[in-house]
């Protein structure tokens, strides 16, 4: 299985920040997925993180000076804007994005994005209230406008000890990020608000067991932090997981198929999207018990069953009644038949699109990092078929099939 990054060229450019430490890290994270890398750093950069360090996880020399360089590397800027898929500007201090907005090259970094020839990606970090100094977030507009990839800073503790706006993203956004820009997506949804359900539902038995599902939650999370990073702006309601999201990520947590439906009902309004990624659960115990059941050698426990409500045929009843217009994409889970059952399921439940998975392809479906998919439109005869990728991969097509 071959990933987005495999094999492109990526240069990772340091400035003078705290964050800086968690660079080497980064590096090795983009060489994990396939990439090439190389390292320009400031000099301000080498008080938080070696230039050793760099060329150890690279395996490349690091551009840390503008003079003195390695005899082949005399023109290095032009050489290396050339060679580059993508620069990452991570950390990118105030002083780095103010000079860089405004064309100012004095140092290996500003440099580089002065030579650069293709779409560049900022990943600020800085105290809080120089982060939202007005000057600093104008250049972050601006650097935007020219069509660059600005990835916002989050909420945390700071290196001042204060709390607030400025941390650098974790590793794994910044790599979602990566991949977004080298798939051309850059922010192509922001007018868009997607609401996505993702995970399993549990249904109570007693207060210490419950009927559930394999479901771990990936691709329904991997939907929403695609579409936030592709700009949109994203509601996840979310069985019982272990994952996380994005911090600007609303995030509504639900246990039952019932709290599902309700959540989606009181959600659903001033959205353009629904995206049903979560496996709920088709039945639920008649009877819960409000005490743990104990076990008893001479007692045969039955569990008697009803049918959960349909959620995607309530959500269609409530639309209509409300003349809400929202696309409807569903999922579709089978183990034979599947093209029939899910051509079933879509019309039977009024959807625009279904996304079919096997449970009979290899690596695909409950519990894993990959997927294989097949798409299926509401009255077309086209059927699209995916080859296994990773679920955030997955996650980009089926948006972009969305709004195609």
């Amino acid at each position: 299985m071959q990933t987005l990054l495999k094999n492109k060229n990526i240069i990772l450019a340091i400035s003078g920040g705290i964050a800086a430490y968690k660079t080497p890290i980064l590096v090795r994270e983009l060489i994990k997925q396939g990439a090439n890398v190389r390292v320009v750093m400031t000099e301000a950069a080498k008080q938080f993180v070696t230039k050793l360090a760099l060329e150890t996880v690279s395996n490349y020399p690091v551009i840390d000076d503008v003079f003195n360089l390695p005899v082949n590397l005399k023109t290095w800027h032009i050489e290396y804007s050339e060679w580059a898929d993508l620069i990452i500007f991570a950390p990118a201090t105030v002083n780095t994005i103010n000079k860089i907005a405004s064309g100012i090259a004095d140092n290996p970094v500003t440099i580089l994005a002065c030579a650069a020839r293709k779409k560049l990606l900022f990943v600020p970090a800085a105290d809080m209230y120089m982060y939202n100094n007005p000057i600093f977030q104008e250049n972050l507009i601006k650097l935007e406008t020219l069509g660059h990839y600005v990835l916002p800073a989050e909420e945390g503790f700071l290196a001042s000890g204060l709390s607030g706006i400025g941390r650098m993203p974790e590793i794994d956004k910044i790599i979602d990020a990566t991949k977004i820009i080298v798939m051309n997506y850059q922010k192509d949804l922001c007018d868009k608000k997607i609401l996505v359900t993702a995970g399993p539902t549990y249904e109570d038995i007693d207060p210490v067991r419950y009927i559930g599902n394999r479901s771990s939650g990936k691709m329904g999370y991997e939907i929403a932090k695609a579409a936030y990073l592709r700009g949109a702006n994203v509601t996840l309601i979310t069985g019982p997981t272990s994952l996380n999201i994005y911090p600007e990520i609303k995030r509504i947590n639900v246990r039952s198929a019932i709290e599902m439906k309700e959540s989606l009902i009181n959600h659903i309004q001033n959205h353009d999207v629904l995206i049903m990624a979560a496996a709920v659960a088709d039945f639920r115990p008649v009877n819960v018990s409000d005490k743990k059941i104990k076990k008893d050698n001479n007692f045969n426990f039955i569990i008697e069953l009803e049918e959960n409500p349909d959620i995607l045929f309530e959500i269609n009843k409530f639309t209509e009644e409300n003349n809400i217009k929202i696309k409807k994409i569903g999922f579709a889970l089978e183990t034979d038949d599947e093209l029939n059952n899910a051509k079933k399921k879509l019309n039977k439940k009024n959807l625009d699109m279904i996304v079919l998975n096997s449970l009979n392809d290899k690596n695909s479906g409950f519990e894993f990092d990959t997927n294989s998919i097949t798409i299926i439109r509401k009255n077309s005869d086209v059927i699209e078929k995916f080859p296994l990728s990773l679920k955030f991969d997955i996650a980009n097509i089926i948006l972009s099939k969305i709004y195609e």
